[in-house]
């Protein structure tokens, strides 16, 4: 179990701080950078697991002339993200710090992701920049989603634009994402939603304007910003869960209930045939009940699924 100066109630109970640009601004990068970091103390109270920033925050708060993309680009670490490199070090949490970054002379917009130590994990860069970006000297991105590990779960990231194509979402549902942060320009909406649905990931938005949320594997909202917190959120996510379809499972979820009771949560979607199992105490593991009642999640279930479809198509192939 870890934690972060705090007695954690579950096992794999994660503290996200999601920001929005507001109270991010100034007349140089410099200074919106120093406004960003002010705005993360002033909700260090929260003793977050991992805080987000919203896409190239560093020149979206800017008052002045925007500059061109290789002007504030830096090979991390550098001084944009030193100050985020200092935070993550003084409250023991992780950073999302989407800036520009460069690779020689070529230039993207990424997310760099910094430890709880202060060390730089890596980098997100976006795959879809947009056609303006590109003719400012945006390149896209490689086209695989890499996935983190973080101590608390497996993580992946995905950037405003890309969100109007799917491969980059299924790459990192592929690769076992539990949580994807997606920092943006805008609030994405219903599409968030989506996506947490079909990939059976929680989605977290940054955005510059309109809401920024947490959605769940369900794709139901568990909290998200608004008029009268217009400044982000902070929330706490249980990690511990799968979702899975619900027939023929549900055979044994009396069994399961019974046995476990109110330290298991058993969450189901009747029209849409899928169920939620959630562990609601340190003492149970998802994984074990999944075993111990030779349940399968949703993904094994559709894998399963496609071998049997598979194999009864090879064995008509050779049969001709």
């Amino acid at each position: 179990m870890y934690t972060n100066g705090r007695t954690a109630a579950l096992p794999r109970q994660v503290w996200i701080t999601s920001l929005t640009q507001e109270g991010m601004e100034g007349a140089t990068v410099g200074e919106v950078v120093a406004s960003a970091v002010r705005k993360m103390e002033s909700l260090s109270s929260f003793s977050p697991d991992i805080v987000c920033l919203p896409e190239t925050f560093h020149v979206a708060g800017l008052s002045g002339r925007q500059p061109k993309v290789a002007e504030v680009a830096e090979t991390p670490p550098g001084p944009l993200t030193q100050p985020f490199i200092e935070f993550a070090q003084k409250h023991h949490c992780y950073v999302i710090c989407p800036i520009y970054t460069r690779e020689g002379d070529r230039c993207y917009n990424a997310a760099v992701l910094i430890d709880r130590q202060g060390q730089i994990m890596g980098e997100y860069r976006k795959m879809r920049p947009t056609e303006g970006e590109i003719e400012d000297g945006v390149l896209p991105g490689p086209p695989e989603a890499p996935v983190f590990e973080a101590d608390f779960g497996r993580i992946g990231v995905q950037i405003c634009f890309d969100i109007q194509w799917p491969e980059g979402w299924q790459q990192l549902g592929e690769k076992g994402a539990e949580v994807v942060f997606w920092p943006s320009a805008f609030g994405g909406g219903q599409m968030l939603n989506a996506m947490a649905w079909m990939h059976r990931y929680c989605v977290v938005s940054s955005t510059r304007k309109d809401r920024a949320k947490i959605c769940d594997i369900t794709g139901e909202e568990l909290a998200c910003s608004g008029r009268w917190q217009s400044w982000g959120l902070s929330a706490a996510l249980n990690l511990e869960k799968v979702l899975l379809h619900t027939w023929p499972y549900v055979q044994h979820f009396r069994e399961i209930q019974a046995k476990y009771g109110r330290r298991l949560r058993i969450h189901t979607l009747h029209e849409e045939e899928f169920t939620l199992i959630e562990s609601l105490s340190p003492e149970v593991e998802v994984a074990q009940v999944m075993r111990e009642f030779g349940l399968k999640t949703h993904r094994e279930h559709l894998q399963s699924a496609t071998q049997a479809q598979e194999a009864f198509w090879l064995e008509c192939r050779e049969g001709e």
